[in-house]
Order: C-alpha cells, then sequence, then structure tokens
C-alpha cells in the first residue's frame, strides 16, 4: 500500500509539472540561449547567430525546422521589447497582452535583407536574364569603441515598394524578328519592339529599420550586405544595400591592424626617476603601467593582450603600444642649480655626430 501510495504521489508530481511548464509557455530565454539578465545586445547577437543556423531553407530535412524558426522569431520579438520583456519576466508567455505581433519574416529582414541569406546561392547565380536595380553603397561611420566591444547600429531607411496601381502597362519589352511576305519568293525580315502588358505599379516609401551589427574587431572599408535592400526595379528584382565601414579616428588610440597605439607625456623628473599611472582604455577599464628605471624620450612599452579583437578569432587581441615624451621643464636652470645637476647625474660630455635616418 505503501509503494502504490508513493507511485500515486510521484504521478500526481510529475502531472502538476507538466501541466505548469504548459502554461508557462516557451521558455524565451532557453530558445535564444541566454541569461534572464542578458543584454539588448547580447540579445540581438544571439538571434542573429541562431536565424542564419535554424532558417528553414538550411534545415529541409528538418520537419520541425519552421516551428524552431517560428520560436525564435517570438522570443526575439518579446525580449527585445521592454515591456513586453517585463511582463513575459512577470506572468509568462501566457501573460503577454494580446496585441500586433510582428511578422518573423519583417524581423529577419531587418537583420539581412528582404531575400534573407540567398540560401542556396548568391545573386550572382541566379539567372542573368532577369533585371536588377542597383546596388546603393552607404558609408557607416563607427567609433573605434565599438569596433572594440561591437554594437548593433539602428538604420532608418525609406525603401521605395512596388505597389499596384489601376491600368496597364507595358513590360518584358524585348526585340523580335519579324518575317513579312513580298511577293513570290521574296521576303522582308525586320525587328521591332514586342512588349507584354503588365499590371500597371507605383513606387511607395515605405520606412524600415535595419539593424546593422558591428562586429568585434571590424575592418576598415569591409562591407555588410542586405539583400533586396537596393534600388527596386519594376521588371525585377531590387539591388542590394551595402554599408561599407569607415572607422573613424579616435583622439587617444590609433588602430594598426589588430594594434592600438598611443602617446604618454611624462615629466623629467618622472622620466629619471620612475612613475606609474593608469591609462583608460576603450571599454572603460584600467591598463596599470608601472616604470622603475629610466625612461627615454621615444621609449616604448608593450601590453600584449590589450589591442584589438581580431576580426577573425575575437578570443586573439593584438597589443596596445605605449611611446613616451618627455616634457622638460620651462624655466631656465641658475648656475647653482646646473652645478647640481652635473654632480648628481656624474655624466659626462656626450656629442656624437651620426646620420640618423640610416640606423647608424
Amino acid at each position: 500500500m505503501a509503494t502504490k501510495g508513493m507511485n500515486l504521489c510521484n504521478v500526481c508530481c510529475l502531472l502538476i509539472y507538466v501541466i505548469t511548464a504548459v502554461l508557462a509557455g516557451r521558455d524565451f530565454y532557453q530558445i535564444l540561449g541566454v541569461t534572464k539578465s542578458a543584454s539588448i545586445r547580447d540579445i540581438k547577437k544571439a538571434y542573429r547567430k541562431l536565424a542564419l543556423q535554424l532558417h528553414p531553407d538550411r534545415n529541409q530535412d528538418d520537419p520541425k525546422a519552421p516551428d524552431k524558426f517560428a520560436d525564435l522569431g517570438a522570443a526575439y520579438e518579446v525580449l527585445s521589447d521592454e515591456e513586453k520583456r517585463k511582463q513575459y519576466d512577470a506572468y509568462g508567455e501566457d501573460g503577454l497582452k494580446e496585441g500586433h505581433h510582428s511578422s518573423h519574416n519583417d524581423i529577419f529582414s531587418s537583420f539581412f535583407g528582404d531575400f534573407g541569406f540567398m540560401f542556396g546561392g548568391n545573386r550572382q547565380q541566379q539567372d542573368r536574364n532577369i533585371p536588377r536595380g542597383n546596388d546603393i553603397i552607404l558609408d557607416l561611420e563607427v567609433m573605434l569603441e565599438e569596433v572594440y566591444s561591437g554594437n548593433f547600429v539602428e538604420v532608418v531607411r525609406n525603401k521605395p515598394i512596388a505597389k499596384e496601381a489601376p491600368g496597364k502597362r507595358k513590360c518584358n519589352c524585348r526585340q523580335e524578328m519579324r518575317t513579312t511576305q513580298l511577293g513570290p519568293g521574296r521576303f522582308q525580315m525586320t525587328q521591332e519592339m514586342v512588349c507584354d502588358d503588365c499590371p500597371n505599379v507605383k513606387l511607395v516609401n515605405e520606412e524600415r529599420t535595419l539593424e546593422v551589427e558591428i562586429e568585434q574587431g571590424v575592418r576598415d572599408e569591409m562591407e555588410y550586405p542586405f539583400i533586396g535592400e537596393g534600388e527596386p526595379h519594376i521588371d525585377g528584382e531590387p539591388g542590394d544595400l551595402r554599408f561599407r565601414i569607415k572607422v573613424l579616428k579616435h583622439p587617444v588610440f590609433e588602430r594598426r591592424g589588430d594594434d592600438l597605439y598611443t602617446n604618454v607625456t611624462i615629466s623629467l623628473v618622472e622620466a629619471l626617476v620612475g612613475f606609474e599611472m593608469d591609462i583608460e582604455h576603450l571599454d572603460g577599464h584600467k591598463v596599470h603601467i608601472v616604470r622603475d628605471k629610466i625612461t627615454k624620450p621615444g621609449a616604448r612599452m608593450w601590453k600584449k593582450g590589450e589591442g584589438l579583437p581580431n576580426f577573425d578569432n575575437i578570443n586573439i587581441r593584438g597589443s596596445l603600444i605605449i611611446s613616451f615624451d618627455v616634457e622638460f621643464p620651462q624655466t631656465q636652470l641658475d648656475d647653482q642649480q646646473k652645478d647640481g645637476i652635473r654632480g648628481l647625474l656624474k655624466q659626462g660630455s656626450v656629442q656624437k655626430v651620426y646620420n640618423g635616418l640610416q640606423g647608424f
């Protein structure tokens, strides 16, 4: 009897757990693979990565792929919206207010463009006879801080969209050869323009918000394509929109590859007796510097791992190279001070003339 009672209790607990799980709805944090403390940048980054992996066109052999992709879209829509996220955290999926739900296609295209990632081939491999609108290339200025830490930038674009309009129009026009019999054994061949009748269309501007990910270590002049977001073509496909990265100059750091360069000015006293200081890095953390020996003008210090993340492998970082400038006193020394310095340093005259440009 005791065993039966325990089994019944276990079954009841299992049923309660299943019912609770069903009522609680989907775990959007688990779907995106992020923690409940994840920032909006973490959520966008996770969605962008998983959207490419789970897209149904990439997983045609998986019958559950459309459902997984839909769950991903629902998770992103809720967790990327501050108010919806608060409702979800407090009451679960069933606690979300009824209202407008974005199409997952709209969410996906905001990261990759109207034609997604063009799974199964790029646009250059498509039918060359299909006319295309012009590509648009826009410079996107980014700060060095964004290159170091990464970021998502929202770009609002007014995109011309073809809409049906009353009437018909000539379309798919082409040159065709026509043969006309002029008499017995006499024919004339002429070239004529032949067009089809198509529904009329008009271009209407629609506002679109595009999400551009500034990846860590992104290089100057790199391009981020958004498929189908370029100039429209009434009789074919729209061109692409490409954002070309332009890294802005920084007042403290200079980028060369994955290395960062900066200059530090110290006093003559510090150059002779040593010093320590902190340099504030691009993300706000402090780089500590200690010098307990003489620092010559132009001396350099390498801080490995304090440079920029490598674009291909963000676990690899460049170096921070610090060059030192020495600021000499502005006041003139009297004879007593000069004698004091000579006695203190005990350094004789060194006057060597040489070709410094040749490295001698």
